[in-house]
């Protein structure tokens, strides 16, 4: 049995429900034994936390709802090797579904197994963030998200915070933070101005919706995804009790998940905020689902060509200059 397995309860489904050819007949579920982990590339962690949301409770619940669509979809031109470890339940307190999360995801990392976090509130990502703390490497965050999150160096751990204590984190591995999508109107100039003196990234809602591939390169440079689904509009994604007028639609955040799949450099990614209690005929769950599957279709087209001081295909010049080795 994995050493992780007993951070996780299994999942209550019949794959008699689906169809042959389905997700729920081809993942390798926790119902009563773990999955084994051996020839594994994905796998899928629902974590039913909310006790840190402001204005969203309930979002403990999104797990279970997300998966009722997402294992009915079919795979398509790829053979998924994927395994869904079943759910996170909340700990005695915050900071232990915290720790279980962050060893689950140094746990998958080092076994070269892409997590696939389904929250729970997006104040996760502080968890997920913390998975790397023991992997020896500085890592680039990209956060899909109408707003910034910062909140001020008092303020308590919420989903509203958590990127101010990423960013004050010791010893500090973020190399780099890029936000993609955020809404002026609803971030304070002060949060726009700590941004630029960090020297983040920060990408308006109208500026990649103009041209959403130029999403693409900054994702393509992310180690982490943390992907909030109140930057949806409410009319594509209405469960969430924040939920904007403004935001991406559907097939933009899709394509911005397929660019996450297709990163080599990427090892997680979370997607956070969905209310079951506010969702329209399951929409949000629905469409959750359709953008994991398009995160794992990116990943199988991966075209591996990313540069590794570990790879046999790359050579490595060794230049001197004025008696300096570069």
């Amino acid at each position: 049995m994995s050493d992780i397995a007993h951070f996780f309860s299994p999942i209550s489904f019949s794959a008699e429900n689906f169809a042959e050819e389905s997700f729920a007949r081809n993942f390798a579920i926790y119902t009563n034994n773990f999955p084994d982990l051996d020839d594994i590339d994905i796998a899928i962690i629902g974590v039913c936390e909310d006790r840190l949301a402001l204005n969203n409770k309930g979002s403990d619940k999104a797990p279970d709802e997300v998966r009722k669509y997402l294992y009915g979809l079919f795979a398509g031109s790829f053979v998924p090797r994927i395994a869904d470890l079943g759910n996170i339940m909340p700990g005695h307190t915050e900071s232990d579904t915290f720790y279980a999360l962050s060893e689950t995801v140094e746990f998958l990392v080092k076994k070269n197994i892409v997590p696939v976090i389904i929250g729970g509130s997006q104040d996760l990502t502080f968890a997920q963030f913390k998975g790397y703390e023991r992997l020896e490497q500085t890592i680039n965050i990209v956060s899909v998200d109408a707003t910034f999150d910062i909140g001020s160096a008092e303020s308590e751990l919420n989903n509203k915070t958590f990127l101010g204590k990423i960013i004050l984190q010791q010893p500090n591995y973020l190399f780099n933070y890029s936000n993609i999508g955020y809404q002026t109107y609803l971030v304070p100039q002060s949060g726009i101005n700590m941004m630029n003196k960090l020297y983040f990234d920060t990408y308006r809602l109208g500026q990649i919706r103009d041209n959403i591939a130029e999403a693409e390169p900054i994702i393509r440079h992310a180690d982490m995804l943390s992907f909030d689904m109140n930057a949806l509009k409410h009319s594509d994604a209405p469960a969430n009790e924040d939920a904007q007028p403004n935001g991406f639609y559907a097939e933009e955040a899709c394509q911005m998940m397929r660019y996450a799949g297709m990163n080599d450099k990427l090892t997680s990614v979370g997607v956070y905020e969905i209310n079951p209690a506010y969702d329209v005929q399951g929409k949000t769950a629905s469409l959750a689902a359709q953008m994991i599957w398009c995160f794992m279709d990116g990943f199988y087209n991966r075209k591996k060509d990313f540069p590794s001081r570990n790879s046999p295909d790359y050579t490595r010049f060794h230049v001197f200059f004025a008696g300096k080795q570069v």
